[in-house]
């Protein structure tokens, strides 16, 4: 096999496995790019993690799938999702909420959750907040990259109406800083709720 076929080879096994997972993630709701990828791999009988497409490769697919073979869906879901967003960060607004993840991007697929990245001076000041208006939340903790940085950051989620809503609490120093995306690895696009309810008149 010369090396034009062997990248050929390799550059289609890359195309066939992005587009599996992005079928994996639009319709049995996978939400985590990285296990549809190994599912996938497994599934075609690809096991070599040489050929495994970057997030960026998979997102670019998805959104392909979504707009052939769910249009309709994906619409409804997204305005959906995105007014429950909107309701949230209003309540939410003494800590400058922000939308972000699969909601704003609008590729969030079946069972998607929203993501907000909340400011405050301390986690208790947004606990003390869900208490008083009886909120009920669960804790966790998420990685974020920050440049060269890995932090895990509190997160606090929430059992909304039509999907669980993540609040990731970030410092107010945190601000300025933008973390890195996990599907394209720049900066991560998110949106206030000016913008949000932009969206909602467009779509």
């Amino acid at each position: 096999m010369t090396q034009f076929e062997h990248n050929a080879k390799h550059n289609h096994m890359r195309q066939r496995l992005a587009q599996l997972a992005a079928r994996l993630i639009a319709e049995d709701g996978m939400l985590d790019y990285s296990t549809a990828k190994r599912k996938a791999a497994r599934q075609l009988g690809a096991p070599d993690t040489q050929n495994l497409p970057a997030n960026g490769e998979i997102e670019r697919e998805l959104r392909a799938y979504q707009a052939l073979y769910q249009k309709d869906e994906q619409a409804e879901r997204l305005h959906t999702l995105r007014t429950d967003a909107l309701d949230m960060m209003r309540q939410l607004q003494a800590f400058n909420p922000y939308l972000t993840g699969s909601v704003l991007s609008g590729t969030a697929a079946r069972g998607a959750n929203i993501n907000l990245q909340l400011f405050a001076n301390s986690l208790k000041d947004v606990e003390l907040f869900l208490l008083k208006q009886k909120i009920a939340y669960e804790t966790a903790e998420k990685r974020f990259r920050f440049g060269d940085e890995i932090r895990m950051v509190p997160v606090l989620i929430l059992e909304g109406e039509h999907a669980e809503i993540e609040l990731a609490v970030f410092s107010v120093d945190d601000l300025r800083q933008v973390p890195r995306s996990p599907v394209s690895g720049k900066a991560m696009e998110r949106a206030k709720s000016q913008q949000v309810e932009t969206l909602l008149e467009i779509t």
